[in-house]
């Protein structure tokens, strides 16, 4: 679904923001990316959703070849793709609804086949009771919430998260993770860029580890035999 062969990034300044990055992550795979500030995590996800164009190497999205995609194909290519950010990017003068239907309007979808995918993309988030509300009126976690909404009513098979739960408190971080994995198990792959290294030991899933714009891990840890969990 998602695969990188020998990815640079160099910027006009001459930083080398990505260096000879390759790994490939399964549909319906959630995988942690992490690492220090200013390690490549945020060029990264430019590059898979075309904010960036890589320096050298090649992108594969969804058996998609990144370096054939022109610039007006980008909007089309980017369908594909849900991204949740840390802080919301909500419109706080658009209600609940206003704010998850903004992708499908966009797309040209009809305000009844628009309905339908909010309201269900609502439900998914156990939001749907509050979609006449403002944003203002909701927690950290309701309002991450219905970013994520946003994310997916489009039924994109990728999901982007740049550090979606750095605001939240551990309960609501496992809230927002349970959510993440039930995307998952209907075939979404799922990425999420953290610097949470408790969030991530709690889970079994694949992580990237970038070092100075270098891959240094790439591991899917092993699962703990049940007879060993049960000891003290």
């Amino acid at each position: 679904m998602i695969e990188f062969k020998q990815v640079c990034k160099r910027y006009e300044n001459g930083k080398d923001a990505l260096s000879q990055v390759s790994f490939e992550l399964g549909e319906g795979e959630l995988t942690f990316l992490t690492g220090h500030s200013g390690a490549g995590k945020s060029t990264l996800l430019k590059l898979i959703t075309l904010i960036e164009r890589p320096s050298q190497g090649q992108i594969i999205i969804d058996g998609q070849n990144l370096n054939g995609i022109g610039r007006r194909g980008i909007p089309f290519f980017r369908r594909k793709i849900g991204i949740v950010f840390q802080n919301h990017q909500l419109l706080f003068d658009r209600t609940v609804y206003d704010n998850v239907a903004l992708p499908l309007l966009i797309a040209g979808f009809s305000p009844k086949d628009a309905g339908r995918r909010v309201r269900a993309a609502l439900d998914k988030v156990g939001l749907l009771d509050k979609e006449n509300l403002f944003p203002i009126s909701l927690s950290g976690g309701e309002q991450q919430r219905v970013g994520i909404a946003r994310a997916v009513v489009n039924k994109p098979p990728i999901l982007l998260a740049d550090e979606p739960t750095g605001n939240l408190d551990p309960k609501l971080s496992e809230e927002i993770m349970d959510l993440f994995q039930q995307f998952c198990q209907v075939g979404v792959t799922v990425l999420i860029a953290t610097h949470d290294l408790n969030l991530i030991h709690r889970y079994s899933h694949r992580m990237l580890t970038l070092n100075e714009g270098r891959l240094v891990h790439n591991d899917v840890p092993a699962a703990v035999p049940a007879e060993e969990e049960a000891e003290p």
